[in-house]
C-alpha cells in the first residue's frame, strides 16, 4: 500500500483501496483497454504529495481508437434505434448505481481532488446522481415544431432535433465527478456517443463511473473514458475530423486553443471558461447575510471554481463591518486534509496550482492590496494554503483583472453611485460568468441585474442553482449553456423539412 494511502487507511473502504490497486487503463468500445504507447500518469493526493494510483495515458491512437467506437455505436447497433425512453432508463439506472457507490465515490473524490469528504458524500454525489436523473428526463421530450412557412403553395413544414454525433468532453479537476455528469448526461439524453476525458490530475472517479456504465448496460463505444493530458490526447480530441462537437470545461486561456484546433473540420464548440464574479454589496444590505454568504461564495472548495465570489464591490458605509467580518470568519475556518474531522476547505489541488496563488498573492502585495488576513502555506508535505483576504484592491491589480483560481477574496468599496456606474464596477472584466446582489431593495435588485453583464446573477445569494437552471457565460468566460433544457439542446442539430403537398410544376403555375 502507498504511503498516502496508508495516512487514510482508518477512514478508506475496501472497494476503494481495492479500486485504487487495480490497473487503470481505458475504457473504448466497452472494454478496458491499454494505451497503444504504454504511458502511464501518477495520480497525486494533494494532501500528502503522494502517489495514489497511475492510470494510463491516451495518445492520438487511442483518441482514432476511441472515435471509431463512438461513431459506430453512433451509427450501428442499438444505440442509434433505442428511444428517448430507452435513453433515460439507462440514465436513471445509472443515476441509481452512482447513489449506490456513493461512499466509494467520495472517498475517491477526496483522495484525488483534496476537497473534505463530508462536501464530497453530501453535495457531489446526491447533486450528481440528481443531475443525470433530471437529464433523463429530457430524453423523451426533445422535439421539433411545426412551421407555417412563407412560400406561396400547399406544404407541411416541420422541424425536427437530431442528436449532433461524436462528442468530446474534457473536464477540469475542481469538480471532476460533478462536471463528468454534467457532461456525460446531456449528450446521452440527446443520444450522442462521447469521449470523456478527465482532467490528469483527478482522472480517478471517470473511471470509476466507467466501470457503473457498463454494470447499468450502456452499449459499447457509446461512453468512451480516455485519460490522459491535455497536450496530448485533448489535443487530439479537439483537432480530429471525425468528432462533431467539443465540449470543454475550464480556462478561458485553453478554451481559445480549443477554438484553433477545431476550426479544421469546423466542430460545433462549446465553452465553459474562468470568471471573476463580483459580489455586489448594496447600503441597505443585511450584513451578517453578507458574511454568511461571501465566505463560502469564495472560500468553497479552496477558492477552486470558475464562479467563486473572488470581488466583493462594498458600499462604503459597510466596508469595515463587512471585511473585518469576513476575516474573523476566514480565520476559523479549518484547513486540513479531506478525511480529518471538522475540515472545511481541503487543499489546492496541486503543487503547480499552489504556486500560481502563491504568485497572486505576491503580486497583490507588491502592487499596494492591503493583505487582511491569510496567505499562510500550512507546514507539510499537503498543498495546504490558509483562506486570504485583501482590501484596499483598485481595477488594475492582477489580483483583480485575472482569475487566480484560489482562496483569495479582493474587496474594494464605493461611495454613492447611480446604478449604471455601480454596474460599471462589477462589469469592468473581461469576464461574464456569475454576480451576486446584496441588497433588501427588490426595485434595485431587479434593475442591477438588468445592467450585469453576467450569465448568473444571485440575490443575497451566491453558488445557487440547480439541473433546470442554465449555466454559463457572457463574454471571455464561455459558449454556450449547459443545464437545463438548454444544456440538452446543445448536443442537437436542428433539420428543417418542407414538404410540397402539390404536384410537381403547382409552385410554377401559383406564380405564373
Amino acid at each position: 500500500m502507498d504511503t498516502a494511502l496508508a495516512l487514510h487507511a482508518y477512514r478508506v473502504d475496501e472497494r476503494t483501496r481495492a479500486f485504487l490497486a487495480q490497473r487503470h487503463d481505458l475504457l473504448i468500445d466497452g472494454r478496458w483497454a491499454p494505451p497503444r504507447l504504454g504511458g502511464r500518469i501518477d495520480v497525486i493526493d494533494p494532501a500528502t504529495a503522494r502517489r495514489i494510483a497511475t492510470v494510463a495515458a491516451a495518445t492520438a491512437a487511442d483518441v482514432d481508437d476511441a472515435v471509431v467506437a463512438a461513431r459506430r455505436a453512433f451509427t450501428q447497433g442499438p444505440w442509434p434505434a433505442m428511444s428517448g425512453a430507452g435513453r433515460a432508463k439507462l440514465l436513471w439506472a445509472l443515476a441509481d448505481r452512482l447513489a449506490g457507490d456513493a461512499r466509494v465515490l467520495a472517498e475517491l473524490e477526496t483522495l484525488d481532488n483534496g476537497k473534505p469528504f463530508a462536501d464530497t458524500l453530501a453535495i457531489d454525489i446526491p447533486v450528481g446522481a440528481e443531475l443525470l436523473r433530471y437529464m433523463g428526463g429530457w430524453a423523451t421530450k426533445l422535439k421539433g415544431e411545426s412551421v407555417q412557412i412563407g412560400d406561396p403553395g400547399d406544404f407541411q413544414a416541420y422541424s425536427l432535433r437530431e442528436p449532433i454525433g461524436v462528442v468530446g468532453q474534457i473536464i477540469p479537476w475542481n469538480f471532476p465527478l460533478l462536471m463528468a455528469l454534467l457532461k456525460i448526461g446531456p449528450a446521452l439524453a440527446a443520444g450522442c456517443t462521447l469521449l470523456l476525458k478527465p482532467a490528469e490530475q483527478t482522472p480517478l472517479t471517470a473511471l470509476r463511473l466507467g466501470s457503473l456504465a457498463l454494470e447499468v448496460g450502456f452499449p459499447p463505444g457509446v461512453i468512451n473514458i480516455l485519460t490522459g493530458d491535455g497536450e496530448t490526447a485533448g489535443a487530439a480530441m479537439t483537432a480530429h475530423p471525425d468528432i462533431d462537437k467539443i465540449a470543454f470545461t475550464g480556462s478561458t486561456e485553453v478554451g481559445r486553443r480549443i477554438l484553433a484546433a477545431a476550426a479544421g473540420n469546423l466542430k460545433r464548440v462549446s465553452l465553459e471558461l474562468g470568471g471573476k464574479s463580483p459580489m455586489i454589496v448594496m447600503p441597505d444590505a443585511d450584513v451578517e447575510a453578507v458574511i454568511a454568504g461571501a465566505v463560502p461564495g469564495i472560500f468553497f472548495n479552496a477558492g477552486q471554481s470558475c464562479m467563486a465570489g473572488s470581488r466583493l464591490i462594498v458600499h462604503e458605509s459597510l466596508a469595515a463591518r463587512v471585511t473585518e467580518g469576513i476575516a474573523a470568519r476566514a480565520r476559523a475556518i479549518r484547513v486540513g486534509p479531506g478525511f480529518e474531522p471538522g475540515t472545511q476547505v481541503g487543499p489546492l489541488v496541486s503543487q503547480t496550482q499552489l504556486e500560481r496563488v502563491q504568485a497572486y498573492i505576491r503580486s497583490g502585495l507588491d502592487e499596494g492590496a492591503r493583505l487582511v488576513t491569510g496567505a499562510k502555506r500550512l507546514p507539510g508535505d499537503g498543498y495546504f494554503l490558509t483562506p486570504t483576504v485583501f482590501a484596499d484592491v483598485h481595477p488594475g491589480m492582477r489580483i483583480v483583472r485575472e482569475e487566480i483560481f484560489g482562496p483569495v477574496l479582493c474587496i474594494s468599496s464605493f461611495a454613492d453611485l447611480g446604478l449604471d456606474q455601480i454596474a460599471s464596477l462589477a462589469n469592468d472584466t473581461p469576464y461574464g460568468l456569475a454576480a451576486s446582489i446584496w441588497t433588501r431593495d427588490l426595485v434595485t435588485a431587479h434593475s442591477l441585474t438588468a445592467k450585469l453583464k453576467s450569465g448568473q446573477v444571485w440575490v443575497n445569494a451566491h453558488h445557487a442553482g440547480g439541473p433546470d437552471l442554465p449555466m454559463g457565460g457572457y463574454k471571455q468566460s464561455g459558449w454556450g449553456r449547459e443545464l437545463g433544457r438548454e444544456g440538452v439542446e446543445l448536443y442537437t442539430e436542428i433539420k428543417a423539412v418542407a414538404i410540397a403537398l402539390k404536384k410537381p410544376g403547382a409552385w410554377l403555375e401559383l406564380k405564373g
